[in-house]
């Protein structure tokens, strides 16, 4: 295996494990992901989106379905992911197009709406100039994982599923 990815998917793995076991520690961390907020446009969309750090590039997704905003990172997750590998990864997280209090904005494709979000965070990744990536998700962030990974598995090197969520036919109402 790659040891660059063999470093990702274990430093990914432990962080989520460390902080499964010890959530009263990374609870403490406050505060926004620490960086000028810029905007990536393409046609009606407009996503607002951070950069943190320096080395591999780690796209990261907050959870939270329409709340999934950067600052979700920090308030939402169990650990402060972007305080935790900015040190030694490119952190890039970005708000959902839909997030009631997120700075994106555009419509989505009603026929594909998961698309949408996996054609913001590609073309994202392209503005920046980044061919491949890893990628950590919270709660919807996983489902938003499994198709970028489908979409371009060429370019997502290693992923991180934190807290995924998912839907089963037969239970829809089951969180």
């Amino acid at each position: 295996m790659d040891p660059i990815r063999r470093n990702i998917l274990t430093t990914g793995v432990a962080a989520t494990a460390m902080a499964a076991t010890t959530p009263q520690v990374f609870a403490q961390q406050t505060g926004q992901t620490g960086t000028t907020t810029r905007f990536y446009e393409k046609g009606p969309v407009k996503i607002a989106y951070e950069e943190t750090g320096s080395g591999f590039p780690i796209l990261m997704i907050a959870g939270g379905g329409l709340n999934s905003t950067m600052s979700g990172l920090v308030r939402t997750s169990p650990f402060n992911p972007v305080a935790e590998f900015k040190g030694e990864y490119r952190c890039i997280a970005a708000d959902l197009r839909n997030a009631n209090a997120g700075q994106s904005s555009g419509p989505l494709d009603v026929d594909r709406p998961w698309d949408s979000h996996s054609d913001d965070h590609l073309g994202l990744m392209d503005h920046l100039g980044i061919n491949k990536f890893t990628v950590m998700g919270f709660c919807i962030g996983g489902p938003l994982i499994w198709n970028l990974i489908k979409r371009a598995p060429d370019r997502v090197v290693a992923a991180v599923l934190a807290q995924p969520s998912g839907s089963r036919p037969e239970m829809r109402d089951m969180f």
